[in-house]
């Protein structure tokens, strides 16, 4: 990770910037689900779903916010990284703060999404659950990851 990367619990003020990131890290990522919501739908996500309930640590490159964690009991609910910030070490950072901070860790993504699986299973994640899609709201097949450090 470069010295200009700075890790920081983020507020409420950061709340937009953080919808942003994940809206352009996700488009990017899976282009097939481009446009699922508009930003005004993730900014109300973000301001009644994620900050209110989760831990939410961020990671800004010279002073901008380029990536966040957000993580509550045992799930991981959001990890983006902006594009033009991944392969710095920013998602590995984010993502071993919430490991500092829980005895073990879940998270789904999606079955398609070949970099984030690659992401969890090269940093001790174990896929151990596929689903059909069906239970979720792109209907998109998933995949269940764990992190136990015990075993």
């Amino acid at each position: 990770m470069t010295n200009s990367i700075e890790l920081r619990q983020l507020g409420l003020e950061d709340m937009d910037s953080a919808a942003n990131i994940h809206r352009v890290a996700f488009d990017r990522q899976m282009p097939w689900l481009a446009g699922l919501h508009t930003p005004q739908e993730d900014q109300w996500f973000y301001r009644e779903r994620v900050f209110p309930n989760c831990f939410v640590w961020g990671a800004s490159e010279n002073g901008a916010l380029v990536g966040f964690i957000a993580f509550q009991n045992g799930w991981i609910d959001q990890l983006y990284v902006l594009p033009a910030a991944q392969g710095k070490g920013i998602g590995t950072a984010l993502l071993d703060i919430a490991k500092a901070k829980s005895e073990h860790l879940s998270l789904w993504t999606f079955q398609r999404n070949s970099t984030a699986n690659f992401f969890y299973k090269k940093r001790g994640f174990i896929a151990t659950k596929r689903t059909d899609g069906m239970d979720n709201e792109e209907r998109e097949p998933d995949v269940l990851y764990v992190w136990d450090p015990e075993h």
